[in-house]
Parts: C-alpha cells; sequence; structure tokens
C-alpha cells in the first residue's frame, strides 16, 4: 500500500469521525479542538468488480475483503492533528500537522457542511464551511512557500534537481518539479526565480496534491453544500455523514444488520427497538441523498482525481491463486501507466530486481517489463 491519503481539516469537522467510519479504527471521537495529537494510521477501501467469478466461485484475500463479488481494495489512511489558521507559523500543533500532512499523497478534507463550528472548532452559528476550503489551501501553499524561501540562497543558481531536493521528504519528485515549473514557463536550470515566480511555483506544486472535500454533516444545513459548490465549481465537494456511516459499519458488524460499505440501503436482521428507531432515521437520509458519501469520497480521490487502476498479481496463472491456492490474494493500486515492473516493485523490491517477465493470466500472453497494465489485469511475474 504504497499509496497514502490524508483525512484533513480543522478541528470539530467530522475528521476523525470519517476517518473513523472509513477504516474502522479506534481514533479518539471528542467535541475538543486537537483530539488528534499524533497521526492515526488505518487502513479503508476503495470497491472494485473482482474478478474471481472468471476462474472461481470465491476469491481468498489476504490484504482486505469481497463481499456480493465487491473486492474492496486496500488504501492506507492517514488522520492527521486538526489545523486551525496560521498553522503554517507554528500556530496550534500547525508544525506537526503539516509535516505529517505532506506525507500523504492525496487528502480527503472534511468539512463541517453544517456551519455549526468556526474555524477554530468553536460554536458557531451559520459559519460559512467555504472558508474552511479556502484556509487549507492558503496554509498549505505557504507552507510550500516558506520551506522555497528557507532553501533558496541554497538552490538559487543550481538546476531544478536539487531545487526539487528540498521537497524530497514531502513526496514532491524532480519529474514533478520540473513538470509545475515549465507549466508557468520558468526556467530549470541556473534557477533566479523572483518572488512572484516563486509564489506562482508553490501554488502550483500544491496544485499536484489531489483533493477532494467532503461536506460532512450536510443533512444539518444542506444550502450550505450548494453554496460551496457554486464558489468552486472546479473543486470535487461530495456531500457526506460519517456518523451514518460509521453507525451502519458498527450495526454491520454487531450483525444488527447487513449493510455494504458505500450502498443505498441495508437490511435489518437483529436490531432492538431502540436501534431499529435510530436506523429509520438513517434509512430516511439514504433515501434523500443515495449514500452516506464516505465510500464515495474515497473512491472519487482515487479512481477519478488520481485515476488508478487495480491489478491483481499470482503465482498460479491456471488457477489465478498463489502458491498455497489463495485465489486472487492480494490486490494493488497503481498510477495510471504503470507497468509489470511497478507491479513487481509493489508486490516485493527482490521480484522486481530479478524481473524476467510477466504473464497476463488471462490470454496467456507473455509482458515484457515495460508493458503498461490495465484495470483489473490478473499478472503473475517471472523473476530470478
Amino acid at each position: 500500500m504504497a499509496l497514502t491519503v490524508g483525512v484533513v481539516g480543522k478541528p470539530n469537522a467530522g475528521k476523525s469521525t470519517f476517518f473513523s467510519a472509513l477504516t474502522m479504527a479506534e481514533a479518539k471521537i471528542a467535541a475538543f479542538p486537537f483530539t488528534t495529537l499524533e497521526p492515526n494510521i488505518g487502513v479503508g477501501y476503495v470497491r472494485k468488480k473482482c474478478p474471481h467469478p472468471e476462474v472461481a466461485p470465491a476469491c481468498s484475500p489476504r490484504d482486505s475483503f469481497c463481499r456480493n463479488g465487491i473486492r474492496f481494495v486496500p488504501v492506507k489512511m492517514m488522520d492527521v492533528a486538526g489545523l486551525v489558521p496560521d498553522a503554517h507559523k507554528g500556530r496550534g500543533l500547525g508544525f506537526q500537522f503539516l509535516d505529517d500532512l505532506m506525507a500523504a499523497d492525496a487528502f480527503i478534507q472534511v468539512v463541517d457542511a453544517s456551519g455549526a463550528t468556526d474555524l477554530e472548532g468553536k460554536p458557531a452559528t451559520n459559519h460559512d464551511p467555504a472558508e474552511e476550503i479556502v484556509f487549507l489551501r492558503e496554509e498549505l501553499f505557504h507552507w510550500l512557500f516558506q520551506i522555497l524561501e528557507k532553501n533558496w540562497k541554497k538552490v538559487r543558481h543550481r538546476n531544478i534537481s536539487e531545487l526539487s531536493e528540498v521537497f524530497s521528504g514531502l513526496k514532491i519528485t524532480e519529474s514533478k518539479a520540473e513538470s509545475c515549473a515549465r507549466k508557468l514557463n520558468l526556467p530549470t536550470e541556473r534557477i533566479d526565480w523572483n518572488e512572484e515566480q516563486r509564489f506562482a511555483f508553490a501554488k502550483e506544486l500544491l496544485n499536484t496534491r489531489p483533493i477532494v472535500i467532503a461536506a460532512n454533516k450536510c443533512d444539518e444545513n444542506p444550502g450550505f453544500v450548494d453554496k460551496m459548490k457554486q464558489r468552486f465549481p472546479d473543486i470535487t465537494i461530495v456531500p457526506c455523514s460519517a456518523l451514518y456511516e460509521l453507525a451502519l459499519k458498527r450495526a454491520d458488524k454487531a450483525g444488527a444488520i447487513d449493510y455494504l460499505p458505500g450502498s443505498s440501503s441495508f437490511e435489518i436482521k437483529n436490531a432492538n427497538p431502540p436501534q431499529k428507531e435510530a436506523l429509520a432515521k438513517i434509512s430516511a437520509y439514504l433515501q434523500k441523498h443515495g449514500n452516506t458519501g464516505v465510500q464515495q469520497a474515497i473512491e472519487t480521490l482515487i479512481f477519478e482525481k488520481m485515476n488508478r487502476i487495480v491489478a491483481f498479481p499470482v503465482e498460479d496463472e491456471a488457477k489465478w491463486s498463489d502458491r498455497k491456492g489463495n485465489v486472487l490474494p492480494n490486490s494493488f493500486l497503481l498510477a495510471p501507466g504503470s507497468t509489470a515492473l511497478d507491479l513487481a516493485e509493489q508486490v516485493h523490491t527482490d521480484l522486481a530486481k530479478g524481473f524476467i517477465s510477466a504473464l497476463d493470466a488471462r490470454t496467456k500472453r507473455r509482458l515484457g517489463k515495460e508493458h503498461q497494465l490495465k484495470d483489473c489485469d490478473v499478472i503473475k511475474i517471472f523473476s530470478k
């Protein structure tokens, strides 16, 4: 799971509830700022139609699970401390937050779409949640610009490769840095950008990090979601209720209901009267919105914003299994354009070092290391 998604937002937006709903990890949830002091790490999942019916009645996932023919593919999730204005100046847990945050490949920003809390996470009335979107981008931008300014004397008159090293700990590669510079028509050799150009470069770096807005508690003040979408037509905003998703998953785990994450409905199995009353409220929400939005937020980020594909490595190309007979034991999310060699690297570095060739388990066609994979490919890798 090389890919890491950061769940971010101000205090009391429902961020830790969202994280818990997605991962079922026991994150601290409380109505006061900075509940999360250290990053919570967990595993979330995105849905993909499982290919196992092509060869077997069931699969045997080792890294996830499969229900009703839907494979849940793992994604590393990170819930970091709440962000407050001027975090880039060290306010609140700013420096710690931003260091943790920039280790993620992409973000889900959870905003309080009810307008019941201000930017500090304190109780408020009709606070505009759109301001949360603005201030997060400003904090991240200033953080990147600040890093660039601190190191400017060291990288000035050098090439883009030396400049990219300044951001190497933030998952900003040389190719990303060069792409940003070229997009702005900035020189990439013997760099001597002025302050305005450095500003523009920092903003472009920020744009390389995909983000989806999870408009949490959307049912409490529906008008705010519409206003956000009107104000930010180019930003993906997904209405959601993290609390309802968490309640449904816990009820499913307890056997009270049968619920598949991301579904538009659930079946009551063994719920008591108080549970049925609570579930009726959730059912009304699902009828209105179609889903809780939690699963949709992560899948919109992974599949639409990042265009990730899923690949299934196997050892037995006939049975699509590992050496122990587990059918489709693992699944990996890969960047678009990933090759058979990239998949080998994800499985194990030694497999990549000794890479000889690969095999498409469906067509039995031999593949070279540069062969680009398709979504839901089942691949056997040959290695020394």
